[in-house]
């Protein structure tokens, strides 16, 4: 697909390569060699069928186009790949590959697997974030500015006051995030209708056992339970938000006839060339605008017909990575762009 130039402002390289077929595949096939393996420990399969699945995974080359077309026609990537790595296993092993389990138990999973170095990342970018701040409260906290109510000039702040309004929302961001993690890094696996049947009694050691290979958590099967996937989507809004507050007052800040802030490297305008514009601050902005968006759009997957979606789990694929992308984005300016801040005294300011 070609997007537009403007694309590029709400694109984020690490958090994108974290959510990519390629690395979607990469945690599939994890999936079913852990599966395998967990099932030969609980005597469920062979030993040596688990092995011989374990080195068609690490063999396996998908063919893309074959899954995407499989994907329009079965509505989930499982089947197409479960079958073209059933085939490229040798006779013997192909009835115990992804045995007990179904599309959407190896989808969530791989998904799962996907967002552990996504909190890793937007985790240690809220940590320079709130560096960056803290820093720059040490270096100027002390200067003082006109605090505004309603837009209007109201009483005298210190830099420090302003900063510390900044910080606090990614402290508690920090600690929503490192909460929500044990809850969201989880296995999914229920099987066809989610109650772990064709397993028996060895049911809950494999899924134990799957867990502990992936270093995901194990869970009871959450295939229509989305909360912790939505919550997750919430809290990346709740970041952008407040990434978005902080452009939100620099841009104001910045604004010609307040002069409270100065932005090096301010962006320009074809017509006016005395404009230093505070790009990155809008930009800032219009991320936390979109992210929200994406996360109300999200919450709508909570609503789960019976035992498995189409539509709902669709739609969370549709909106849970770009707003992934977008917060690991507004971080990433937001980063960049507080070393760039200087707030001025009124002496400066004129």
């Amino acid at each position: 697909m070609t997007l537009p130039f403007t694309a590029a402002l709400c694109a984020d390289a690490e958090i994108e390569n974290c959510l990519a077929p390629k690395a979607e595949l990469e945690a599939m096939l994890a999936f079913e060699t852990a599966l395998a393996d967990a099932q030969a420990e609980a005597g469920l399969i062979p030993a040596e069928a688990a092995a011989a699945i374990a080195r068609g995974c690490a063999a396996f080359e998908a063919n893309e186009a074959a899954l995407t077309s499989g994907l329009f026609k079965d509505g989930v990537l499982g089947p197409g790949f479960v079958k073209a790595l059933r085939q490229s296993l040798p006779e013997a092993a192909r009835p115990h590959l992804h045995f007990g389990a179904t599309s959407q138990d190896i989808t969530d999973t791989a998904l799962t697997l996907r967002l552990k170095p996504v909190l890793m990342a937007l985790d240690a970018r809220l940590a320079l974030l709130i560096d960056g701040l803290e820093a720059l409260a040490r270096e100027q906290g002390s200067l003082t500015l006109m605090a505004q109510t309603r837009m209007q000039a109201a009483l005298p702040i210190t830099v420090y006051d302003k900063l510390e309004a900044w910080l606090r929302p990614l402290r508690r961001h920090q600690e929503r995030l490192a909460a929500l993690a044990p809850r969201l890094l989880v296995i999914q696996f229920g099987g066809p209708v989610g109650a772990r049947t064709e397993l028996g009694d060895k049911a809950d050691a494999v899924a134990a056992g799957l867990a502990v290979r992936l270093g995901l958590g194990n869970a009871p099967c959450w295939h229509t339970s989305r909360d912790n996937i939505v919550e997750f989507g919430a809290t990346l809004a709740l970041v952008a938000g407040a990434v978005g507050k902080i452009g939100q007052d620099t841009a104001l800040l910045a604004q010609t006839e307040n002069g409270a802030l100065k932005i090096a490297g301010g962006g320009s305008s074809s017509a006016m060339a005395h404009k230093a514009n505070p790009v990155t601050a809008e930009l800032l902005v219009a991320l936390a605008r979109y992210a929200a968006g994406l996360s109300g759009t999200l919450n709508q997957a909570l609503v789960h017909e019976n035992e498995r979606s189409g539509a709902a789990w669709t739609l969370e694929w549709f909106t849970l990575p770009p707003l992934a992308v977008a917060t690991g984005a507004a971080l990433r300016e937001a980063i960049g762009l507080v070393p760039r801040m200087q707030f001025q005294t009124k002496t400066q300011a004129r």
